[in-house]
């Protein structure tokens, strides 16, 4: 495949088809939007080839790191390659399952976590090339897609606008608002486990908490990453 211009692939790749995406129902990524492995494997075929021929990857390695109570977290790091006359440069993903989970019976342990490690560093990995991109872009509301100009965040306060405060700051927080925080943390190059802890770090549930996040995202950052360092 010849890549003519910057964004010529990307965005032919970055819309994938409302049959390819599934609605996360539990835990603490409920509400977010799952992008099916098989579609992102099809279209790279149809990108650039055959897998092993036109674009082909390799695991540099798994590892399984202790968590709390019990949990044990899996992971896998790999490197994806396309062909563009000749090979291209390694574009590494980091990607990661859970081994052993705690659930409300104790502890379950998986016997697929390193395969599910690998698909999730593939994504991450893929979506460098715009695989998907308007899900990481929060484009998608979980059953249509918004144009671009919705997504662009308003900083609203009752001080210069009270009656828009009352309206939109009350309430759950909605899906628009998590897929931002959603994008903005995948655009920081966290994962899906790391962006899931570190929206469980403040968990925000109302319109006014999610509000607050994005417009102090950075500060909470910046806290969330030194009580890592504290642990």
């Amino acid at each position: 495949m010849e890549i003519n211009t910057n964004l010529d692939l990307w965005n032919k790749i970055r819309t994938p088809p409302p049959s390819a995406l599934k609605t996360i129902g539990g835990g603490r990524l409920k509400g977010m939007t799952d992008i099916s492995p098989q579609y992102r494997y099809k279209v790279m075929t149809e990108q650039f080839g055959v897998c092993g021929v036109g674009w082909k990857y390799e695991i540099l390695n798994t590892w399984s790191e202790q968590g709390a109570e019990g949990v044990v977290l899996s992971f896998a790091k790999v490197a994806l390659y396309i062909k563009n006359g000749e090979w291209s440069d390694p574009i590494h993903g980091i990607g990661g399952s859970t081994m052993v989970a705690k659930e409300t019976g104790g502890l379950y342990s998986s016997d697929e976590c390193y395969k599910m490690a690998v698909t999730d560093a593939l994504s991450v990995a893929m979506k460098m090339l715009g695989v998907a991109s308007d899900i990481y872009e929060g484009l998608w509301d979980g059953s249509k897609y918004r144009d671009a100009s919705e997504q662009r965040p308003r900083k609203t306060t009752q001080k210069n606008n009270p009656e828009q405060s009352g309206k939109n700051l009350q309430g759950e927080i909605t899906k628009p608002q998590k897929g931002k925080l959603w994008a903005m943390m995948k655009n920081n190059g966290m994962d899906d486990k790391q962006a899931g802890a570190f929206f469980a770090f403040k968990n925000p549930t109302t319109k006014n908490d999610a509000s607050e996040f994005i417009e102090n995202f950075d500060v909470y950052l910046t806290e969330y990453m030194e009580t890592l360092d504290g642990k």
